[in-house]
């Protein structure tokens, strides 16, 4: 338990490393959330910095996403082999610190507990716990951002599409409960977070790619 509980930690501090603070304040010696719409997310930080710090902050807040979620598995898969406990299936690992890996990513311990919104950290934690969600709710975010040019609903509707196939395609040697209690758990922290984007959206105030 001691081991599972550091990794768990790890990947809140991994989540807690915020680029999108990092990149503006190296490109353009800003605070991003004191600018645009405050978010330390890359549609924040591409509106106030540009395409480059934008695509970098997007690249290595998956990447953070992907590397808890790596730590996570290989974690729980070490204990599951030597301690034979029956609900540390790697997987398992890998969603769990993915979740840890979110929360350091909003509520990040570096960056007085403001950060960003958390999709683009899902996208790396799907890469790991299931591909082929985050490669359709990819297409699914292209595809509503073409069509409607409102990142967030894009965001929102990609979540939706992405947790519903997480949890069809389970992988038959994790515990069920704690894929779907884990999906959930991202689910709800990204909507909470684009609250204020969803009153925007019913409003029909919210701002457009371009706008």
């Amino acid at each position: 338990m001691i081991i599972i509980a550091l990794a768990i930690i790890a990947a809140y501090f991994i989540g807690s490393i915020n680029f999108a603070v990092i990149f503006t304040r190296a490109f353009e010696s800003k605070d991003i959330r004191e600018h645009g719409s405050g978010n330390a997310g890359t549609t924040n930080v591409m509106r106030v910095g540009g395409f480059l710090p934008g695509m970098l902050t997007f690249l290595f807040d998956a990447l953070k996403g992907f590397v808890a979620s790596i730590l996570g598995k290989m974690v729980f898969d070490y204990v599951s082999v030597n301690y034979n406990i029956t609900w540390t299936a790697p997987l398992a690992g890998a969603y769990i610190c993915g979740v840890a890996c979110i929360i350091g990513h909003i509520f990040p311990l570096f960056f007085k507990f403001k950060g960003g919104k958390g999709v683009a950290t899902c996208v790396g934690i799907f890469a790991v716990c299931c591909p082929i969600a985050i490669i359709a709710g990819l297409a699914f975010f292209a595809l509503i951002t073409i069509l409607s040019r409102y990142v967030s609903l894009a965001s929102l509707s990609a979540t939706v599409v992405v947790v519903v196939l997480a949890t069809v395609f389970r992988t038959p040697d994790t515990p069920e409960i704690i894929q779907i209690i884990c999906c959930l758990i991202m689910a709800f922290l990204i909507f909470y977070k684009h609250k204020g984007n969803i009153k925007r959206l019913v409003a029909g105030n919210e701002n457009r790619i371009g706008k």
